[in-house]
C-alpha cells in the first residue's frame, strides 16, 4: 500500500512501508511454544520443549546481527494516514487471544503428557517468556485512548497476572522516567537483580496508589468494579483457577513459575531501556520533559518486528501515544549494541553488562564522562566515582545543551 501526501513545501510525497507484511511476525511469535511441543511430540525428547528459548535467545540475536539495523522513518506528512490504517491496529488486536491460546496450550501439554519435573519447568519458562511478550502487547495497546484497546490491554495483561501495568506504566513510569524517583529506571552500577527488588513491588504499590486516587476523585472506592487493575486480575483468576481445575495440582507450580518469568521479562526490558540515563533538574526543581536521549534505542530489524517496534523506545517516551508503525529513529541517540533478545542475557551477567554498557553510557554526547549527568546507584556511587571520577572532573565543563 502506498501513502501519498504533500510536504510543507508543496512537494508530493509517496511512501510505502516495506515492513508492512513482516509486522505479522509479532502476531505469529506468541505461538512459538507450540513449536517446542511439536518437536517434543516428533522426537520424544523432553528437552525439545526448550526449542523456543533457543530461537529467542540464539537465533533472534543472530538474525539481528546478520540482517542489521533499519533506520528508515516514515515521512511526517504521511503519519496521519499510517496511524489511521487499521491493518496495523488489527495486528495488535489479533495478538491478544493468541497469548491466551499459548498459555492454555502449554497448560494442556503439562496436564496431559508424562513430563519430568524439569520438563514442566522448561515449559513453564517458555510459557512465561511468551506471556512476557503479552505484556509488550499490553504496552502498545495501553497507550491508546480507544475503549477497545484499553480493554484489550487489560485482557492480555491478565494472562501473566500483571494487570497493574497499564496504570503504573502510563501514569507513573512515563512521568518519572530516567530520574532517581522512578523504580522502573535502572541506575548505573545497579545489577538487574537489585533492580528487580525495587521495580516489581514498587510498580504494584504505585499503580494501586494512582488508581485509588483516580477513583477517589470520582467518588468511588478502590475495591469497586471501576478499578481497572481489579478488572484485569479478575480475568487472571478465572483463567488460572480454571486451568488448575482442569489439569490438577501440577498447575500450581507451573503457573507460579510462568507468572514470575513473565514479570522477569518485563523487568529485563525496563532494565535495559533506561540504564543510567538521567533527566536534568530545572531551576524550579522539576525535571526537564522526557527527550529521545533519555531512553536507550535499538533499530535491530528482526526483534523490532517481533515486538511492535518496542526497541524504538526513545521516540515512544517522547511521544507516548504515537503508534508503533510510526515510531522514528533519531541520530545521536543512546544506542544498544544488540536487540533486546541479545541484551537480556547480557544483563543477567552483571560484570559483562557493566563492561559493555558503562563506557557506552559515559560516552554519550549529552554525558561525555560527566557523572552528574548519570543516574547512579547510591550504593555504588563511591566506587563509580573512584573509577571514573577523574574523567568526570575533566568532562564537567560548561557546554551547550544536548540537542
Amino acid at each position: 500500500m502506498t501513502y501519498q501526501a504533500l510536504a510543507v513545501d508543496g512537494t508530493r510525497i509517496e511512501y510505502r512501508d516495506r515492513k508492512r507484511a513482516w509486522w505479522a511476525l509479532a502476531v505469529v511469535y506468541p505461538l512459538l511454544p507450540f513449536l517446542g511441543m511439536a518437536a517434543h511430540s516428533f522426537t520424544g525428547y523432553q528437552i525439545a520443549l526448550a526449542l523456543p528459548l533457543l530461537i529467542s535467545y540464539g537465533l533472534m540475536p543472530l538474525l539481528d546481527h546478520l540482517i542489521g539495523e533499519d533506520e528508515n522513518n516514515p515521512p511526517e506528512a504521511v503519519v496521519p494516514q499510517l496511524d489511521a490504517d487499521r491493518y496495523y491496529r488489527w495486528l495488535t488486536w489479533a495478538t491478544v487471544p493468541l497469548h491466551f491460546i499459548a498459555l492454555i496450550g502449554c497448560a494442556w501439554w503439562v496436564g496431559t503428557q508424562a513430563l519430568s519435573w524439569w520438563a514442566v519447568g522448561i515449559l513453564a519458562y517458555v510459557a512465561g517468556t511468551d506471556s512476557g511478550l503479552g505484556i509488550n502487547t499490553g504496552h502498545e495497546l495501553g497507550h491508546k485512548r480507544t475503549a477497545v484497546e484499553q480493554w484489550l490491554a487489560r485482557l492480555v495483561l491478565a494472562v501473566p497476572a500483571y494487570g497493574h501495568f497499564t496504570v503504573e506504566h502510563g501514569r507513573g513510569h512515563h512521568r518519572f522516567v530516567s530520574t532517581p524517583d522512578d523504580h522502573a529506571s535502572a541506575r548505573m552500577g545497579e545489577t538487574i537483580y537489585h533492580f528487580a527488588l525495587r521495580e516489581v513491588p514498587g510498580g504494584i504499590q504505585r499503580a494501586w496508589q494512582l488508581e485509588a486516587k483516580r477513583l477517589a476523585q470520582r467518588g468511588q472506592l478502590p475495591w469497586g468494579p471501576g478499578n481497572t487493575m481489579l478488572q484485569s486480575y479478575a480475568v487472571t483468576a478465572l483463567l488460572q483457577l480454571g486451568l488448575a481445575f482442569a489439569f490438577g495440582w501440577v498447575m500450581l507450580p507451573f503457573l507460579a513459575m510462568h507468572n514470575l518469568v513473565a514479570w522477569w521479562q518485563l523487568t529485563s526490558a525496563n532494565y535495559v531501556e533506561h540504564y543510567g540515563l538521567l533527566r536534568e533538574r530545572l531551576p524550579d526543581g522539576r525535571y526537564e520533559a522526557p527527550q529521545p536521549h533519555h531512553s536507550w534505542n535499538a533499530n535491530h530489524l528482526v526483534t523490532n518486528l517481533a515486538t511492535f517496534h518496542l526497541q524504538r523506545h526513545s521516540d515512544h517516551h517522547a511521544n507516548p501515544s504515537r503508534r508503533y508503525q510510526s515510531l522514528r529513529h533519531f541520530e545521536q541517540l543512546p544506542q544498544l549494541p544488540s536487540g533486546y533478545f541479545g541484551m537480556f542475557p547480557l544483563a543477567y551477567v552483571a560484570p559483562l553488562w557493566f563492561r559493555v554498557m558503562d563506557p557506552r553510557l559515559l560516552a554519550l554526547p549529552h554525558v561525555q564522562g560527566d557523572l552528574s549527568r548519570v543516574n547512579i546507584d547510591p550504593r555504588r556511587r563511591a566506587a563509580i566515582e573512584r573509577r571514573y571520577g577523574a574523567e568526570s572532573a575533566t568532562a564537567a565543563q560548561p557546554r551547550a545543551p544536548h540537542r
